[in-house]
């Protein structure tokens, strides 16, 4: 439980919950509340989970960012802390948060943000290790951590259910493999293998991810383009947006007209997200591919 809350906050703290709603997945609602903590978030996937739990933080690092990642909307009074590698320590004071919420990339400044309030911390990128299980740990242990367990639960079983919502929806795609990547430039390209959070999402809507392993860099595995031939059979999912000069560099590009599955048409685009989000991440990307699999029949 976190205690210190600031009693002229209260009014602020209820409106926020009440436009958290607005921060949600579409097909994973839960039931806000106007208790619980005045909130500040270093880490995104931190902050994403809050909003999901209906408590959107009232302070984000690189909050503009976050914005333009997120298909949903972010309160207008949130404040922005600056760089998540260095944020801005005055701001976030000023904010007075009641918990800062933060994660293993930045516990080398740890010790100066408990000065300003409790920092609640988990990990749920680990190299090799499955992310999305993590991520829907995080629901139920800051739920815990902000002494709401039952709203928690809600919200563990609203994505539950969106998850299989959507498994329902791509259901026919079952069988066919799929090979998640972002450009880098014409001749390179990151995979999402088994330990990043969209390569766990694919799965966990029960379609196959063509890279069956894990990365052991950034959860991302970059690999020259060439390599994407082993995957003849593959539909490409390409996220993240490509800058203009290398998609005019592909498009003249022998190498990557001649791969099978852009020869072949198998080629899905669903935009820029962030692929070390936490679950409401995990839910739009899961949302933008079912749409673009449902456009193609």
């Amino acid at each position: 439980m976190v205690n210190g809350a600031h009693p002229g906050d209260l009014t602020r703290r209820t409106l926020l919950g009440g436009m958290a709603l607005a921060l949600l997945p579409r097909n994973a609602v839960a039931a806000g509340s106007s208790s619980g903590p005045r909130l500040a978030a270093i880490d995104w996937a931190m902050a994403e989970t809050a909003a999901m739990l209906g408590h959107p933080p009232a302070a984000i690092a690189e909050l503009r960012g976050l914005r333009r990642l997120l298909d949903t909307h972010v309160p207008l009074d949130t404040v922005d802390l600056g760089l998540r590698g260095s944020p801005n320590l005055e701001a976030l004071s000023l904010v007075a948060p009641d918990l800062i919420l933060s994660s293993n990339y930045y516990a080398t400044f740890a010790p100066k943000l408990e000065r300003i309030a409790p920092v609640f911390s988990q990990s749920i990128f680990v190299p090799s290790e499955p992310v999305l299980p993590k991520a829907m740990e995080l629901i139920a242990s800051m739920s815990e951590r902000m002494d709401l367990p039952e709203l928690g639960q809600n919200t563990e079983r609203a994505a539950a259910d969106a998850i299989a919502s959507l498994s329902r929806r791509v259901q026919s795609w079952s069988s066919r493999p799929f090979l998640l990547i972002e450009i880098g430039d014409p001749r390179h390209v990151r995979v999402y293998g088994t330990d990043s959070l969209f390569g766990g999402m694919i799965e966990a809507i029960g379609l196959r991810n063509a890279w069956g392993a894990g990365t052991r860099f950034s959860f991302a595995a970059p690999v020259p383009m060439e390599n994407i031939v082993q995957f003849p059979d593959a539909w490409l999912v390409i996220t993240g947006d490509i800058p203009v000069q290398t998609e005019n560099g592909l498009s003249r590009s022998a190498l990557w007209n001649a791969v099978p599955p852009v020869r072949a048409g198998r080629v899905l685009r669903i935009g820029d997200m962030n692929g070390f989000g936490g679950m409401p991440s995990a839910l739009q990307f899961a949302r933008e591919l079912t749409r673009s699999l449902e456009e193609r029949g």
